[in-house]
């Protein structure tokens, strides 16, 4: 096991053990984008929400979702609060007999939460019988495990490069169209078109489900109602509340303790 500090440099790619964990409370952390050569990964944190961004997507990871990063994949983990940073490397060849090497975003249950902690303490050696029979419950759960499809396709056209930036960061949050064209340029029927071209959703549904996976961080860091509803500029937190109802078919608290 290795407890990471603050920005201490790890490269998994450098470890021969078939199977890696790590864990690390940190702060305001910004991975910057990278990947694995022949490391397939595990991400979760059990309090806290992480922002990961691909090459082209963005995903949020609250307490009850994890994340699979295949091997060779671009990526960024973002997050601005403490968070106990939770991941387990496997080797490619081991992992690919058990999981398609496929980015997603899976349902985290108790007992897998409970593995996952278990394989995140053991020492880096060779596997001895009773981790390997763990691990065994380990894939079975992770075959069983529902994927979730919250994931935003992020622009790519170079005129929203800086502004696009700010919204990962969460420096500011996507305007109203008009106000998008104003800072960047760029006429609202260019800006509609690209977002169609780039994400398949026109630009109020973008920036809708970019408020939606913001809502979640901020639910989940215990933000109260009205906090998310004034920092996301809805109208009243009825407004936000029949908003995230629409959006995931219940509401925001609602929505929290079912996948407590």
């Amino acid at each position: 096991m290795a407890v990471l500090k603050q920005n201490q440099y790890f490269d998994a790619d450098s470890i021969p053990e078939k199977v890696i964990g790590i864990a690390s409370d940190m702060v305001m952390h910004d991975s910057g984008f990278h990947f694995h050569t022949t490391k397939a990964q595990l991400l979760y944190a059990p309090s806290g929400c992480m922002t990961v961004t691909t090459s082209d997507r963005q995903l949020v990871l609250p307490p009850f979702r994890m994340l699979w990063i295949p091997a060779r994949e671009v990526h960024r983990v973002n997050f601005r609060n403490i968070v106990p940073y939770r991941s387990i490397y496997f080797d490619e060849d081991y992992s690919k007999k058990y999981i398609k090497p496929d980015l997603k975003v899976l349902h985290v249950n108790t007992l897998l939460k409970e593995i996952i902690e278990r394989i995140c303490c053991w020492e880096w050696s060779a596997l001895k019988n009773d981790q390997t029979n763990l691990l065994k419950v380990f894939w079975d759960e992770m075959q069983r495990a529902p994927e979730e499809k919250l994931t935003l396709t992020m622009p790519q056209d170079r005129r929203f490069k800086k502004t696009v930036e700010e919204w990962t960061q969460r420096y500011s949050m996507p305007p109203m169209l008009k106000d998008l064209a104003a800072k960047t340029g760029a006429v609202e029927k260019t800006i509609s078109r690209i977002f169609k071209k780039e994400t398949g959703l026109s630009y109020q549904d973008w920036r809708q489900q970019w408020r939606l996976q913001r809502s979640i961080e901020l639910l989940v860091e215990e933000n109260s109602i009205g906090e998310v509803s004034h920092i996301l500029d809805f109208s009243s937190d009825s407004a936000f509340i029949e908003f995230f109802k629409k959006q995931t078919g219940s509401t925001p608290l609602q929505y929290l303790m079912k996948n407590e």
